[in-house]
């Protein structure tokens, strides 16, 4: 389940391609940033689409996230996590289970620091606009770290409310996931109890505290 967490950070161009970074490509990502860090919250409903190329296999599935700084909680068709700054609750329903952990806070993993997703092309990433439609921008983030296991990030930014249309993740094992944005909104109110697991709304759970 970690793995499919870490979709939140992430056609082949090689990484030397990449040059310098792209004044254009770093000032879009820059308003985009500060659109959200303004934001009382980011909510957004999804496809997440695996692409396998050694298998040959494909994989979709839906979710739901909502994040608040480095809170969220994430909805996906077989766990629910919650992470609320400092624990973390991941629920099994099929198992009815729930796990709870405590992240390490000088982790920069999306699971110590989801927002990081909206601020990674700040430091590690050179970026480059590879396209300018009349309604989006395509924005690829190549890592300077040559044994990084990326390829690339691949972000489609809508114009001209910079809201995210995709996320795409292409890896040099021949894993691409790609995050569908089917619902965008920087406008939903928060509270501390929506990114905590109330054990008071699911009975009969077996509990594994591993803090």
């Amino acid at each position: 389940m970690k793995k499919m967490l870490y979709i939140f950070f992430l056609m082949v161009f090689p990484i030397a391609a990449a040059g310098q970074n792209d004044p254009k490509a770093v000032s879009i990502l820059d308003n985009f940033s500060s659109a959200i860090s303004a934001a009382p919250s980011v909510s957004m409903k999804f496809l997440m689409i695996t692409d396998d190329q050694m298998a040959k296999s494909s994989d979709t599935i839906s979710g739901a996230i909502l994040l608040s700084r480095d809170r969220y909680k994430l909805e996906l068709q077989n766990n629910i996590i919650w992470y609320d700054g400092r624990d973390s609750w991941s629920y099994l329903p099929y198992e009815k289970e729930v796990t709870i952990t405590r992240p390490d806070k000088n982790d920069n993993s999306f699971e110590s620091r989801p927002s990081s997703i909206f601020t990674m092309y700040k430091k590690g990433y050179k970026s480059r606009l590879v396209e300018e439609k009349r309604d989006s921008y395509l924005i690829d983030l190549y890592p300077e770290e040559i044994k990084s296991e990326l390829i690339r990030v691949r972000m489609t930014i809508k114009k001209p409310s910079l809201d995210l249309l995709s996320f795409e993740y292409k890896r040099r094992d021949g894993i691409t996931i790609t995050l569908l944005v089917q619902d965008y909104n920087l406008k939903q109110q928060t509270d501390p109890g929506m990114f905590r697991f109330n054990p008071e709304k699911y009975r009969d759970l077996e509990i594994i505290d591993m803090r």
